[in-house]
């Protein structure tokens, strides 16, 4: 098994457990492997000891996913598991992501979530704000719209 196929198999691992298919936002094996697969996109793993995952080293509470164009990144996705959460693991992730980007020249992140999001606390709490709207954006499974909310954090 390479280590590309390990690290996919430990966000499979945590996204199944982490996303409610309500929502819809998990991601299938192949856009996470595709994404990967860019010189662009780059994965964070955290252990369930809240350390960050090399490769081979244990079994991931929490992932981020981003993708770098110059001077931005943008958040994929960020998940944790149910049991794992509450214990500053999606702080810790996103504190990495941004230490990742700042090496990249990244003047700006940026995240777009639905507007129901528990995690935009999180969010705003670590310096994100609100920059835009994208009403009725999201189709939930029942057929209602959702608004999404783009998030930027200058660094």
């Amino acid at each position: 098994m390479s280590a590309m196929d390990d690290i996919v198999d430990q966000i499979m691992q945590v996204m199944q457990v982490a996303f409610d298919p309500t929502w819809g936002e998990a991601w299938s094996r192949g856009q996470v492997s595709d994404s990967l697969a860019m010189p662009s996109t780059h994965a964070i793993l955290i252990g369930e000891d809240g350390q960050s995952l090399g490769e081979n080293s244990g079994k991931a509470a929490g992932f981020c996913l981003s993708r770098n164009a110059p001077g931005e990144e943008e958040l994929l996705l960020i998940a944790v598991k149910p049991d794992h959460r509450s214990q500053g693991f999606g702080r810790k992730l996103i504190t990495q992501l941004v230490e990742s980007a700042r090496s990249r020249d990244v003047d700006r992140i940026f995240l777009e979530m639905r507007s129901n999001n528990p995690a935009e606390h999180l969010y705003r709490d670590l310096g994100f704000e609100p920059i835009g709207k994208r009403p009725k954006y999201y189709r939930l499974a029942d057929g209602q719209r959702m608004d999404a909310i783009t998030f930027a954090l200058s660094i």
